[in-house]
């Protein structure tokens, strides 16, 4: 019987944990009228107490109160104080062993509570391996087992026995997800996968190294390349629909391990196993590289229509001269034309007596070719690179399985006519091919007097299949990013037993007409007061005229007497390591042991190597200069632990507990009680081997750089980041990624933290319409700052009712007919959200790439003005409101600042080439700023303890604008040694620096 430890202490510990909230413990201990007439029935008070505790224990935790375990305080307290008998009576309780026994046995005939057998061992080993097919992580089956005997009223066995019972399913739902993934395959299937393990003709790397290495550069070449991995692995021709034999999350869990492996570890395996990770890493590797081919193509084409934009710019300025002098010399010859009129003179002569005729029609001519197009368009230099997607184009196209919705159908067409064309060598477009996917933009250069212009038709064609792509009506068979739009949704069925149950895990109404009512009425009622308080200019700060809006700047927030203290509680702080300061944060919360094995769930045996894998990426040192700097370390020992250790759920689970310790560390509660946060993106330049992978935003210069996005709660903890590309855009193209605001959801949705935000803050990149509704929903008030706010409209019910005083900033009426034609499909979006079955940003990201008569956007949108116009009104009522936007936003930048001094090695560049390593840079990075934070609040809240006993005068009021975010008390260079006599001790701190006299 298996008998490995997948189980942590802490773990162990949780599981069978007693209730300390007052309202846990009276949820579960609270004692019913049959429950008391039962306990009454025993002698004496220490008899009917002990006799209700055994009850407590059995009914939660689920377990028999030891003969020589005192009860937990709290529990005992409430259970004397329902039978209304003193606590001490318990120490009367029990003085003979068989009153216990006696006691244990009526519990057990009258409640119905029966031990753990063999036959419920057998019976819960069957149930876990039902979940096990699911997940192989030992606290959610042991947690499941525990949960399910305590509905059964069977009391609990040792944890052992839940352990060994939790670890047999594991190894049982193993051996079926194997053979559940290795008998569909044939011979031939079998003898392919094997092919993966030999080496390539060139013998330097494995067929199945070289299929999962990325793109370096988004080129032609590189884009040829990664085509013929997709075409290696799709080679392989896999049984259809193998891939949805086993739960997703276990098929990614194998793929992962087998990628942590060397080739010849994977042809140890027994060959069940060996093929079904083969399976794994075929099925994974397929949709990764089929993702990253539509990436590169997106990509490809953004820098070239950035080259055609930025050329026909130059090509303008260089001409600027020319066209000067043009405009100049035209300027006279039309006033000699108007004097020639006027004088009744010869209007050639007048030409000729500013310049000879010759003269003249050769500037006409030189004009002409300075001329650019009628709308000043750069589109028409696209073609100039026609060259570079032909060389790549027609592989691109034949790879790809497209699938089309009706409202792509045209572009589909068009692209299977190019197909076509590329499979006969045409070269002529037929006569019947496809037109109606070209938007006005292309109209001009694709169809000619001459007829249809093949160069641009295709151009046009791959840049609408790639915004097609981007939105979802076009999809791609075997990804995993561009999948159909209903593919990400819950099952249409599952959503209408939720909704017709009533439990649909949303913030709002879900029934339409009496969420519409709610919202639009208090939409009038804010419309109406704002309008009188704008026509009385009793708006706080703020005045409506013919103009437009104006809002007073907020003053300074940080008073003088608070600036003073900063200064005093900074010169006490001692100077510390940054390894000493991560090994005395991992005293307090233990949070290295959420870093464990890939594979075996054990933690790490060397606490120091991790600490030092984690700072590698926190400074930006990578682990090569690591291994440096850290004597008695190497890269091989580095590397190894970072593949099997670290990884994005270890740095989530970690990060969640710093985040969980800072939100109940009681001076924390000085900034905020946890509840409100505000995100932000931080730019990153890219270098070296990374370059490639930048994106350019023109907001943070000319050079490419990845966004590290990050979440921040009131109380300074960062509790979410994610490493994305954020751009600005075009109108044809987006040139370099996407909104902000695409990412605001995911952290207030996949963070792992006791935090529970109720109102969230960004700049003016993080909201759009889509944002405002789906926040709503899901139960978040949205507080952007919007820059230029009066440029932003508001929005009214259709009616009678004037708002006059408001008129500059309507922008006209909600069409709400959208909303109620597509309110389930908005819950069903939002529903799919909340329960994880597609994150936030990707439904963001192709909602916002929609066609602007997609009806589930244009609702969605409509919805969001209501909310936005909402917020604006708010704003403009209530100072309040703005200065708790500006104090959270502050607080990010802030903790920008802090990011940017932690990650200063390579000039604070991102060189890693692959996406992986980078969310790993970004991951280390918030936990270290996170451990930060933790220490500078403990030892903020000793200065404070330690001013106050010197004879400074501490006002509670002003510890508000203390922040834990300084770092000039912080030695962040030098040689990383982890001393053990460094080590503080349980309980223990170090000493402040010596204050000065009051």
């Amino acid at each position: 019987m298996p008998r490995r430890s997948i189980l942590s202490a802490a773990e162990r510990e949780s599981l069978l944990a007693l209730p300390d909230s007052k309202d846990d413990l009276i949820r579960h201990y609270t004692f019913n009228d049959t429950d008391l007439s039962i306990i009454r029935q025993r002698r004496g008070p220490a008899n009917r107490l002990g006799f209700a505790v055994q009850l407590c224990y059995l009914r939660f935790p689920g377990v028999i109160l030891g003969v020589d375990e005192l009860p937990f305080p709290p529990l005992l307290k409430l259970v004397a104080d329902q039978l209304k008998v003193g606590v001490e009576s318990w120490n009367e309780y029990g003085q003979r062993e068989q009153t216990r026994r006696e006691h244990l046995s009526e519990l057990q005939t009258v409640f119905g509570f029966r031990p753990f057998t063999m036959s419920h061992y057998r019976q819960a080993v069957q149930m876990l391996t039902e979940l096990a097919m699911q997940t192989d992580k030992g606290i959610v089956l042991a947690s499941a087992l525990i949960g399910h005997l305590r509905r059964q009223s069977v009391i609990l066995p040792a944890l052992n026995a839940v352990e060994r019972a939790s670890a047999e399913a594991i190894t049982r739902a193993n051996r079926r997800i194997y053979d559940a993934l290795a008998e569909p395959l044939a011979d031939a299937h079998r003898r392919r996968l094997d092919d993966l393990l030999k080496r390539r003709d060139n013998g330097k790397t494995t067929w199945l190294a070289w299929l999962r290495q990325s793109p370096a550069k988004p080129n032609s070449r590189h884009m040829l390349e990664h085509i013929e991995r997709l075409k290696a692995w799709q080679a392989l021709d896999l049984p259809t629909g193998i891939e949805r034999l086993v739960h997703q999350n276990r098929l990614l869990k194998i793929a992962r391990e087998g990628g942590q492996m060397t080739p010849a570890d994977l042809a140890k395996f027994e060959p069940q196993r060996r093929y079904a990770t083969l399976v794994a890493l075929a099925t994974e590797g397929m949709a990764t590289v089929t993702d990253e081919i539509i990436d590169l193509h997106d990509r490809i084409l953004g820098k070239l229509f950035n080259a055609a934009k930025n050329k026909h710019q130059q090509q303008f300025q260089a001409s600027g001269k020319a066209i000067n002098a043009k405009v100049r010399l035209y300027g006279r010859i039309g006033q000699a034309l108007i004097d020639a009129k006027q004088s009744g003179r010869d209007a050639f002569a007048a030409i000729e007596a500013v310049m000879s005729w010759d003269s003249f029609a050769e500037s006409v001519t030189e004009a002409q070719k300075l001329a650019q197009p009628d709308d000043f368009d750069f589109l028409h230099r696209i073609g100039e690179s026609y060259a570079t997607l032909r060389r790549y184009a027609p592989e691109f196209l034949a790879v790809l399985k497209l699938r089309a919705a009706p409202a792509a159908k045209n572009v589909l067409d068009a692209i299977e006519v190019l197909r076509g064309m590329n499979t006969d060598n045409a070269r002529k477009l037929p006569a019947d091919a496809p037109t109606g996917f070209i938007k006005p933009r292309w109209q001009k250069l694709v169809m000619t007097d001459a007829g249809i212009d093949r160069r641009y038709y295709e151009l046009c064609a791959l840049s609408e299949l790639k915004n097609s792509l981007r939105s979802g009506d076009i999809w791609v068979q075997g990804s995993r990013q561009f999948k159909d739009f209903e593919d990400y949704l819950v099952p249409p069925e599952k959503f209408t037993s939720l909704k017709q149950s009533s439990e649909l895990p949303l913030a709002v109404a879900t029934d339409c007409e009496q969420y519409l009512h709610e919202r639009l009425t208090l939409l009038e009622a804010q419309l109406a007061t704002v309008n009188r308080m704008a026509a009385a200019n009793d708006l706080p700060d703020a005045i409506i005229t013919e103009s437009g809006l104006k809002i007073t700047p907020l003053d300074a927030a940080v008073p003088d007497t608070a600036q003073a203290l900063i200064d005093q509680t900074a010169m006490v702080l001692p100077h510390v390591k940054i390894t000493e300061l991560l090994l005395e944060v991992d005293e307090w919360t233990g949070f290295t042991r959420h870093f464990t094995h890939l594979k075996s769930g054990d933690l790490a045996k060397d606490k120091n190597l991790l600490l030092t894998t984690i700072l590698a990426d926190a400074i930006n040192l990578g682990l090569t200069k690591m291994a440096e700097s850290c004597p008695g370390t190497t890269y091989a020992k580095l590397a190894w632990l970072q593949a099997w250790h670290t990884r994005d759920e270890t740095y989530s689970t970690a990060l969640a507990e710093l985040v969980n310790a800072q939100f109940r560390h009681p001076f924390a509660g000085h900034w905020g009680d946890g509840t409100t946060s505000s995100s932000d993106g931080q730019n990153f330049r890219t270098a070296s081997k990374a370059k490639s992978t930048g994106h350019i935003n023109p907001k943070y210069g000319s050079s490419p750089g990845r966004t590290f996005y990050t979440h921040i709660s009131d109380q300074y903890a960062p509790f979410h980041t994610k490493v994305v590309n954020v751009g600005l855009r075009d109108s044809t193209y987006v040139l370099d990624g996407l909104r902000d605001s695409t990412y605001v959801l995911d952290g207030l949705l996949y963070h792992e933290s006791d935090l529970r935000i109720e109102e969230h803050y960004t700049d003016t990149a993080g909201f759009t319409d889509h944002v405002f509704a789906l926040m709503h929903l899901l139960g978040f008030r949205f507080a952007p700052r919007i820059r230029d706010l009066g440029d932003t409209k508001l929005y009214i019910p259709k009616g009678d009712a004037a708002y006059d005083a408001l008129k500059p900033m309507i922008g006209g009426t909600l069409n709400i007919k959208h909303v109620r034609a597509h309110w389930d499909e908005i819950l069903r979006l939002a529903t799919s959200i909340k329960q994880g079955t597609v994150t936030a940003s990707l439904m963001l990201r192709k909602l916002g790439s929609y066609p602007r008569q997609n009806g589930l956007a244009v609702a969605l949108r409509e919805l969001g003005r209501i909310e936005r116009t909402l917020f604006i009104l708010d704003w403009l009522q209530s100072v309040e409101l703005r200065r708790r936007v500006h104090a959270g936003l502050n607080k990010g930048e802030a903790r920008n600042a802090l990011a940017r001094a932690v990650f200063f090695n390579r000039l604070g560049e991102i060189r890693d080439r692959s996406f992986e390593q980078q969310r790993y840079r970004a991951s280390g990075l918030n936990l270290v700023t996170a451990a930060i934070v933790l220490w500078n609040t403990v030892y903020l809240e000793r200065a404070a303890h330690a001013l106050r006993g010197n004879g400074h005068a501490v006002d509670d009021s002003l510890l508000q604008y203390l922040s834990p975010l300084g770092w000039e008390h912080i030695n962040l260079t030098g040689d990383y040694l982890w001393r053990s006599s460094a080590k503080i001790g349980a309980g223990k701190f170090r000493p402040l620096r010596p204050l000065q006299p009051a």
